[in-house]
């Protein structure tokens, strides 16, 4: 072996040596203060998983109200069974919001038949609910609400039928879900309201789809059925795409 050769090995020896004495006391100070670990390319890869596994928001949008989502306000009522029923009630459930009064004799059949044609539909979900809210409270008592329930076939447990102040339910419809409603002695009935439906995800947001600029629809027509298809103005139903997305709500 030549000279040059051995000056070679003594010279990555001495390198060696040095990064020794230099390095391998840093790398073991930090170990001991925990800043490397033997964990840390796992912990990375339990926190992919972590994040494979979080549940996935459907595409329905959320409505803001100055920049934050709108949820559900707090309500109790009373329903058709007598039982005191709030808003905390329908908390991991998708649920559709109406507001109706049972001697309607325009819109609230209509409403009623298509909303026990969505209840069917879900019939095998436990998570699925609807919220009925009527705005003639004074008539609609429970015993009037159960007769009602019986006669449109209503047999989902989470379908309440609601009833109390007259004050609270309209503050409700008009403030808490933009649904109008209103006292009119002009019109049948007595009353106007809305005809639209609200969409609420397990979480108590209100959640809908967007239209094809973007923006969320809020509410979904409830005067046309699925059979109909479009009315006489040649408005199309919102049934069909109400069943898809309580459908996407259910899966988050």
């Amino acid at each position: 072996m030549s000279k040059k050769t051995n000056y070679s090995y003594a010279g990555i020896a001495f390198i060696i040596l040095v990064f020794g004495i230099i390095f391998i006391p840093k790398i073991i100070d930090r170990i001991s203060k925990g800043d490397i670990t033997r964990d840390e390319s796992r912990s990375e890869k339990v926190s992919a998983n972590s994040l494979d596994s979080k549940e996935t928001k459907s595409d329905l949008a959320y409505l803001d109200i100055n920049g934050e989502p709108k949820k559900v306000p707090v309500f109790s009522f009373t329903d058709q069974n007598g039982k005191t029923v709030t808003n905390e009630d329908y908390l991991g459930k998708v649920y559709v919001v109406e507001f109706f009064f049972t001697t309607c004799p325009t819109i609230c059949p209509i409403m009623n038949r298509n909303l026990v044609e969505v209840q069917n539909h879900f019939k095998a979900f436990e998570d699925f609910g609807v919220a009925s809210f009527s705005i003639t409270p004074e008539i609609d008592t429970p015993k009037v609400l159960k007769a009602y329930a019986d006669a449109y076939g209503i047999t989902n447990p989470n379908w309440h039928l609601m009833t109390g102040d007259e004050d609270a339910i309209y503050k409700l419809a008009n403030d808490g879900f933009n649904l109008y409603t209103a006292k009119d002695d002009t019109v049948e009935g007595g009353f106007e309201h809305s005809g639209n439906f609200a969409l609420i995800d397990k979480e108590g947001f209100i959640r809908s789809r967007r239209d094809n600029f973007g923006n969320p629809i809020i509410f979904y027509n409830g005067l046309i059925s699925e059979a109909e298809g479009v009315d006489e103005d040649g408005i199309p139903q919102e049934i069909t795409i109400l069943k898809e997305d309580i459908a996407k709500l259910l899966k988050e």
